[in-house]
């Protein structure tokens, strides 16, 4: 496990960091939609709760910029408990995330928080879970994309300037994961997926199989950013009833936004399933 030796804090140090993420925070606060990210100061942490804080808002901004229409409310956090986010809210409505994780395990936070917010994003409901090992690897792939797109921006936009060197170790802590749950040379995600149906379905959370899934579509969406926007209509429809994975994307991309169909539709191609166009 990758930790970061954190060299003293200084107000100096805090003094020189780099503007970009403060004014992206400003914009947001200004446009009403400024993300709240809350380590609980009652639990027991084991690390500078402001440092936590700066780590779980930089991941969580990676993501959060391609959703500019959404509103949400605060997101609490916990060390430990999970990682999961908890269907039932906090006493004001606040999200209520738990993570496994201390120290100064950054790369760990941000992993793990990045696959719980991906869940928030995706409108994640309680209900029939047939389909839940798709949302699952979207979060996994979530996960992959947070700590890459973060190893970019450390590297001139650090949380602080001393941290700047541990970029490198949030893009290594992602590509082993990949490589580890990579595909056999020359199969297919359709092929591997229609031998592997029935376990997903039964277990949503296989971790391996999830990053399966997360590792072939994730060069989809770090070339097109913007349709992670897509997923917050995945749990728009909800059924009492088990439905077919074709049944789910169809409903998927039917509530979808013009601009995400297309998306949607390359992403159903992967599996072999074909989408009708509106």
């Amino acid at each position: 496990m990758l930790r970061m030796t954190l060299l003293p804090q200084t107000l100096l140090a805090v003094a020189l960091a780099l503007p970009t993420m403060a004014a992206a925070r400003a914009q947001d606060k200004a446009d009403g939609r400024e993300l709240l990210i809350r380590p609980n100061p009652k639990a027991e942490w084991d690390s500078s709760i402001r440092d936590v804080e700066k780590v779980l808002r930089s991941a969580a901004s990676e993501l959060w910029k391609h959703f500019p229409e959404r509103r949400l409310a605060p997101i609490l956090v916990e060390p430990k408990g999970g990682p999961i986010v908890l269907y039932k809210r906090g006493p004001n409505g606040e999200y209520r995330v738990r993570l496994d994780t201390g120290s100064t395990y950054w790369a760990q936070y941000a992993f793990q928080f990045a696959h719980e917010f991906c869940h928030i994003l995706c409108g994640y409901t309680e209900g029939e879970q047939s389909n839940k090992w798709f949302e699952e690897s979207l979060c996994e792939m979530a996960s992959l994309f947070v700590l890459h797109r973060m190893a970019d921006t450390w590297k001139t936009d650090p949380p602080y300037p001393h941290w700047k060197d541990f970029a490198k170790h949030l893009r290594e802590y992602a590509d082993k994961r990949i490589a580890d749950t990579a595909l056999p040379p020359g199969q297919s995600l359709a092929t591997w997926y229609r031998e592997n149906e029935d376990a997903l379905r039964k277990s949503p959370t296989d971790r391996k199989k999830n990053r399966v899934v997360a590792g072939i579509l994730l060069p989809m969406f770090e070339e097109r950013p913007e349709h992670w926007e897509a997923v917050t209509w995945l749990n728009t429809i909800r059924s009492k009833k088990p439905r077919s994975f074709k049944q789910y994307l169809t409903d998927w991309h039917d509530q979808c936004p013009a601009r995400h169909k297309a998306f949607v539709r390359q992403i159903a191609s992967k599996f072999d399933i074909g989408l009708q166009a509106d």
